[in-house]
C-alpha cells in the first residue's frame, strides 16, 4: 500500500526537540546499518520454530527515547519507514534504514500551552483504507485522522457527550469500522484525576458512519486490541497489574460483541517480568503477538503460550513492517526489530 501523509503541523528541529536534560536522554540512531542486539527468544515449546528461526536476533535501531509506542509501518517509493510515537515528548518519530531516525511530527496527541503530565503525546497509530495515519491521542482525549490537505481532523472525542478518558489503541475491520479502547493513562492524575468524565474504561466501536457504540466495559483498564484473521474474535489486552490478562470476544454479524472469555492470565509473572499487557498483533496464521510480562508473548489461537521475544526491558507493543514479516517493537527506550518466518494478519 502506498502512502503519502500529509502533515500542516509544528515540525521542531531534532536538535531542539532532543536536547538533552536530566529528564530527557538523547536519541541515538545507534548505527543505520550494523545493529547491535539485545535479549532472547525463550521457547517454551517447538511449535514456535514454525514462526521465529532458531537464529533470529532482535535488533535495535534506535534508543534514548522515553517511552515508546505505537508502531506503524507505511509503505512508500523509498522502501518504507516506521512511524511510532515517543508519548512523553509529544512526538511522533521516523525510522528509515539507512538513514535513522527524524522528527515526523510535533504536538502528536496535546494542542494545549500547559503541562499535561508525563504522557500528553498520542499512544497507538494505525493506517485508514486510504493510507491516512489515524492517532489515538492522549492529552487531546480523541482520535484524529491527518487530512491530506494537511492538518488532523478529529473522528471521536466524546461517548454520549462526554469525554473519553485517553484514547490508547485501535485497530479498524474490513469494513471500514475503527474498533479502539480508552483507559485513562493519558490523564496526569489517571483514575483518581477530576477532568475524567466516564466513570469506566470502555472498548468502541466507531462506524464508518460516525456512530459510537460502546461495546464492553468490564474491563479496568483496556489496552491492546487485535482482530483474527477471519475478523470473528476480537483480542484485548487488559494492563491492570491485579489482572493482567487477555480476553478474547466473538464478534456478531452487527459488529458488536458476545460475551468475553479470558484468553490467557499473566497475573503470576507481574512484578517477576517486565511489563503488562499491552499493545498485540496478530499473525497470518491466527497466532497472537501479544506484549506483556517478559516481552512479546506468542500465543497460539486456542491461548497456548508458544514462548517469548524477550528484551529485557518493558515491551509497550509491536507491529509488522517491512513485506509483513517483521516485527517492530518498542520496548521502553529502544526500537527493535526481529525476522519472523509468518506475516502480518492483512498483508
Amino acid at each position: 500500500m502506498k502512502t503519502h501523509l500529509f502533515v500542516c503541523f509544528l515540525f521542531v528541529g531534532i536538535s531542539n526537540l532532543f536536547s538533552q536534560s536530566s529528564e530527557t536522554p538523547a536519541i541515538s540512531t545507534v548505527d543505520t546499518k550494523n545493529f547491535p542486539t539485545i535479549g532472547e527468544i525463550i521457547r517454551l515449546s517447538p511449535e514456535i520454530d514454525d514462526l521465529i528461526d532458531k537464529d533470529a536476533k532482535i535488533e535495535v535501531l534506535a534508543d534514548g527515547f522515553i517511552w515508546a509506542e505505537g508502531p506503524v509501518w507505511v509503505n512508500d517509493e523509498k522502501g518504507g519507514h516506521l512511524l511510532f510515537s515517543d508519548i512523553p515528548r509529544n512526538s511522533v518519530m521516523k525510522w528509515r534504514e539507512g538513514v535513522g531516525v527524524d522528527l515526523f511530527l510535533k504536538p502528536s496527541g496535546y494542542t494545549g500551552a500547559s503541562d499535561y503530565g508525563n504522557e500528553p503525546g498520542s499512544n497507538g497509530l494505525l493506517l485508514d483504507s486510504k493510507g491516512r495515519l489515524v492517532s489515538c491521542e492522549h492529552g487531546d482525549r480523541r482520535i484524529s485522522v491527518m487530512s491530506e490537505k494537511g492538518g488532523k481532523m478529529t473522528l471521536i472525542n466524546n461517548y454520549q457527550g462526554k469525554r473519553l478518558n485517553s484514547p490508547n489503541d485501535a485497530c479498524f475491520h474490513s469494513n471500514g469500522d475503527l474498533y479502539f479502547t480508552d483507559p485513562p493513562y493519558g490523564l496526569p492524575k489517571r483514575y483518581n484525576d477530576p477532568r475524567r468524565e466516564l466513570d469506566f474504561c470502555g472498548v468502541y466501536r466507531l462506524s464508518k458512519s460516525g456512530k459510537l457504540t460502546l461495546l464492553t466495559k468490564e474491563m479496568t483498564r483496556p489496552n491492546g486490541i487485535a482482530f483474527s484473521p477471519d475478523e470473528k474474535t476480537l483480542y484485548v489486552a487488559q494492563s491492570d497489574p491485579k489482572a493482567a490478562i487477555w480476553k478474547k470476544f466473538p464478534v456478531k454479524e452487527d459488529g458488536t460483541l458476545g460475551k468475553g472469555e479470558l484468553f490467557y492470565d499473566a497475573t503470576k509473572n507481574v512484578g517477576k517480568l517486565p511489563g503488562l499487557p499491552d499493545g498485540l498483533k496478530v499473525d497470518s496464521k491466527g497466532n497472537v503477538w501479544a506484549t506483556g510480562p517478559g516481552g512479546v508473548l506468542i500465543f497460539t489461537p486456542e491461548g497456548k503460550l508458544l514462548g517469548r521475544i524477550s528484551s529485557g526491558e518493558k515491551t509497550a507493543n509491536c507491529g509488522w513492517g517491512n513485506d509483513g514479516s517483521v516485527l517492530y517493537l518498542t520496548a521502553d527506550m529502544y526500537i527493535c526489530r526481529i525476522q519472523t518466518k509468518v506475516k502480518g494478519a492483512g498483508w
